[in-house]
């Protein structure tokens, strides 16, 4: 007799549902402004990348992390938490706002400052488990890899900024977004082989 799955399944399917319900229960307040201690912190965290890192830069990349999802929020329609945002673009009510669109835009956004002692990474989570695969931005400095830098989050919190140390992040594990692709490339070709 074939089973859907041994007790790891059962438990990762227990875990998506309890995400998914604290989740929808939660909801993110965009109608107060960023403050300019919550830019300083991110600034400074910027900074202290590495000692090349240029403060200017630093200062305006916070400022922008920070500021522009919000500008995001309001043109994606953000009324709701993540998840249940996510339905609503996948049903067509919404124009934009699933976490690689959030990561598109951010990217783009930051790109368009041409940093020089900055670089921007593109990270994805959960690509080869049942969880729901998840994209982010990642800053570092220019050299570096993602694993030294920042993630900056805006989807998580929809349109509030999640930024910390990509090692650090206890919710996703973060894996640069070039591998993923070559990842689902060689399942794809395995897949077709059949």
């Amino acid at each position: 007799m074939r089973t859907l799955g041994g007790p790891k399944m059962i438990r990762k399917t227990l875990v998506l549902l309890a995400l998914l319900i604290v989740s929808a229960c939660t909801s993110y307040d965009l109608s107060q402004p960023v403050s300019q201690n919550e830019i300083a912190d991110l600034t400074r965290a910027i900074e202290n990348l590495g000692p090349a890192v240029d403060p200017q830069e630093a200062a305006r990349a916070a400022r922008i992390a920070l500021t522009y999802p919000r500008q995001l929020a309001v043109q994606y329609g953000i009324t709701d938490p993540p998840l249940i945002h996510n339905t609503k673009v996948n049903a067509g009510k919404r124009p934009r706002g699933l976490c690689y669109q959030w990561a598109d835009d951010m990217e783009a956004r930051l790109r368009q400052e041409n940093f020089k002692t900055l670089q921007l990474h593109r990270a994805i989570a959960n690509a080869t488990n049942i969880l729901i695969e998840h994209s982010t931005v990642i800053i570092s400095a220019k050299g570096d890899d993602m694993f030294k830098g920042i993630i900056l989050d805006p989807w998580r919190h929809g349109g509030l900024l999640y930024w910390g140390p990509t090692l650090q992040d206890e919710r996703y594990t973060w894996v640069p977004r070039q591998k993923v692709f070559e990842y689902k490339a060689r399942r794809a070709k395995r897949q077709q082989d059949l």
